[in-house]
């Protein structure tokens, strides 16, 4: 085996990084500064919180007592919930944490538990309700919950959230039902094919891996509306091992393809001198309200805020950057302002990404949601 083969998986999250953009998904593996997001935190957090509820240890309750599971899985949320705070808080890249989103992540964890109640088939009843020896009956049906599917030959792996049995009105089990709890967004209709190959890519994994298995299909759990969509179609190892060829290691960057949904939400682009050509060559528009840019200093007042911002355009395909008399006024404030005086702390003198600034009118705006690094285009792999 060549001696400079790095070893890696092909997972759900990374083939649709791959596909969108190769070099975004080589940059993804390059250990930068990661970035944290509330929708991903607070996903983790409801994630997290079905697991223990499934996993509970109830052997010292009463069968008929009732009115324990909301404040037992308000419990368990607010302590994910605390853990989810301090990992987003040390994530070198975040924005504001946003407290007021625990609302949302309880009515997940409420439309998560309806929905895995209502896979049971007993009838229909308020959380409140449920008593001890009814959640025994739900936790009997979960047959494997927050495991990691890996295939035959170690190249495919993925994180499965709940094995349940398919039962039927009568209570029997008919299969097994691959089920991914879901906090986003809910289908208008159809699962897209992104979220369709993931169902997919569980289920594949988890037939190969059990040969014997009986009727499988896959779901996506939707937990703000608690409906329930059906992932279905061919299996898609193949084509992941096709992916996975491509995924292999590499000293230098593989190919970008910038375009507007990729680029829009890519949290490299401090490190990719692709989408900064593709601004130049019009390939890419500006954006919308939000917009990155890669800028010189000119002034800046850490007192006021106020910086005069100079757009560095692209010289060639590589990164380098050079000036130009298009200038622009910003005004920096909050966690924005921290980092540029931190950047100028460092005694940073080069061009300087910044990302998400706020362009509704003659002054650009950066706050929490914004991002300031240094503008490091990355052409060779740091990896060790």
């Amino acid at each position: 085996m060549d001696e400079n083969f790095v070893a890696h998986q092909l997972s759900p999250s990374s083939w649709s990084r791959y596909e969108e953009c190769p070099r975004k998904y080589w940059l993804s593996r390059q250990r930068l500064p990661r970035k944290a997001s509330m929708p991903a935190a607070m996903g983790t957090a409801v994630h997290n919180s079905v697991e223990d509820i499934c996993n509970l240890d109830l052997s010292d309750r009463e069968e008929s007592e009732i009115g324990w599971l909301p404040p037992t899985a308000k419990a368990i949320l607010d302590r994910h919930w605390a853990l989810e705070k301090e990992a987003f808080l040390d994530t070198p890249r975040h924005p504001r944490w946003k407290d007021e989103m625990i609302t949302k992540a309880h009515d997940g964890l409420v439309g998560a538990l309806n929905i895995l109640f209502s896979k049971s088939r007993m009838e229909k009843t308020a959380l409140s309700g449920v008593s001890v020896g009814m959640w025994r009956n739900v936790q009997s049906m979960v047959l494997a919950n927050e495991g990691t599917l890996v295939s035959e030959c170690g190249r495919l792996m993925g994180r499965l959230d709940l094995l349940i049995a398919d039962l039927d009105e009568d209570g029997n089990s008919t299969g097994w039902v691959v089920a991914d709890l879901k906090t986003g967004k809910p289908p208008k209709i159809d699962l897209n094919e992104k979220v369709s190959r993931q169902l997919r890519f569980y289920r594949d994994l988890i037939k190969q891996n059990n040969p014997d298995h009986p009727p499988l299909h896959a779901e996506g759990w939707y937990s703000s509306n608690q409906t329930v969509h059906r992932a279905e179609g061919p299996s898609v190892l193949d084509d992941a091992m096709i992916a996975w060829e491509g995924m292999r290691h590499s000293e230098t960057p593989l190919e970008g393809t910038p375009e507007s949904q990729s680029c829009g939400f890519c949290e490299w682009k401090a490190w990719c001198p692709t989408w900064w050509a593709a601004r130049r060559d019009g390939t890419l528009p500006p954006g919308g309200v939000f917009r990155d840019e890669v800028v010189n200093l000119v002034r800046f007042d850490p007192n006021s805020g106020a910086a005069l911002f100079e757009r560095a355009p692209p010289i060639g395909d590589e990164g380098e950057v050079g000036r130009s008399e298009q200038k622009f006024g910003a005004l920096l404030r909050d966690q924005a302002l921290e980092h540029m005086k931190e950047l100028i702390d460092s005694e940073h003198d080069g061009p300087i990404f910044i990302g998400s600034a706020k362009a509704d009118g003659k002054v650009m705006h950066l706050g929490d949601w914004s991002e300031i690094l240094p503008w490091d285009p990355l052409l060779k792999s740091i990896r060790e």
